[in-house]
């Protein structure tokens, strides 16, 4: 089994710090835009959701590390981070109910207040990662699927950030979302790796550049030279692609994915998280 990636602390907290701000400046520009009742209603390609219920779940996902800093954490080895990305799928439903009664409750009056109660999450997080125990090494959170290193829930806070900011720009037509470079980082390699590890093999080379490679899927090991099966795309296509926001089909169509070899095929393995 290969060795966990380690992800830096201190870039990791200055990624979601700056991907909080970008996302606050997004949810203030579309309040005050005169369409924003209509555009808060606009659908989303996340089944049901609106922009409201997204923006909620958003809320709640900044005020997740904020809002349980203290709470005692039960005995047990940490999660790991690729367990995580799995474990995802197991909490659509909860999340999914979560995000629409917030939409309801905080999130539901008009834009101007749920602006405020955005900026209200936005702080709380930022409050936090400024705090000196959010940097103290080896501390250790509770999250809906057990202990987890604090650590890694801050990179666990960056694919929320990163997958539902593209979201919400695909959800109001606003091109290229103006992500934290190391957030998107942070967030392929990831997600590369939840790959390789549900999918284990070193048949096909999955390259990302410029910020991952990973071998996987099972057959014959390449050991040398040009790989027999190589699939490339760029970091925003994987993402999309790993959490089911891009077919497979669609993205070899259009080439935003190169896959050569007769094992290059991935869309049987994906998505990789729920």
């Amino acid at each position: 089994m290969a060795k966990p990636r380690v992800y830096d602390p201190v870039k990791v907290r200055a990624a979601l710090a700056g991907q909080t701000e970008a996302l606050r400046a997004a949810v203030h520009r579309l309040c005050a835009d005169p369409a924003a009742e209509e555009l808060l209603d606009r659908p989303t390609r996340l089944g049901e959701w609106n922009v409201r219920q997204l923006l909620a779940h958003l809320g709640q996902g900044l005020e997740l590390l904020p809002g349980r800093l203290d709470d005692p954490v039960p005995p047990g080895s940490p999660l790991g981070l690729v367990e995580w990305v799995g474990l995802t799928r197991s909490a659509a439903p909860v999340v999914e109910a979560a995000a629409k009664e917030h939409a309801q409750g905080a999130f539901g009056g008009s834009p101007e207040q749920l602006a405020r109660e955005f900026d209200s999450a936005a702080e709380a997080l930022l409050g936090a990662l400024a705090s000196p125990g959010t940097a103290e090494p080896g501390r250790r959170f509770v999250s809906r699927f057990g202990p987890i290193l604090l650590a890694d829930v801050l990179v666990t806070r960056l694919v929320e950030t990163v997958v539902h900011a593209d979201d919400l720009a695909d959800a109001l037509g606003l091109g290229e979302f103006p992500h934290a470079k190391q957030a998107v980082a942070a967030v392929s390699r990831l997600l590369a790796d939840a790959f390789a590890a549900q999918v284990p093999g070193g048949s096909v080379e999955l390259r990302i550049p410029p910020y991952a490679v990973v071998q996987a899927v099972p057959g014959p090991r390449h050991t040398r030279g040009t790989p027999p099966n190589v699939v490339e795309t760029d970091p925003l296509t994987w993402i999309r692609l790993a959490t089911g926001r891009t077919d497979w089909a669609a993205a070899v169509e259009s080439a935003a994915v190169s896959a050569s070899g007769e094992r290059s095929g991935l869309a049987a393995y994906l998505p990789v998280m729920g």
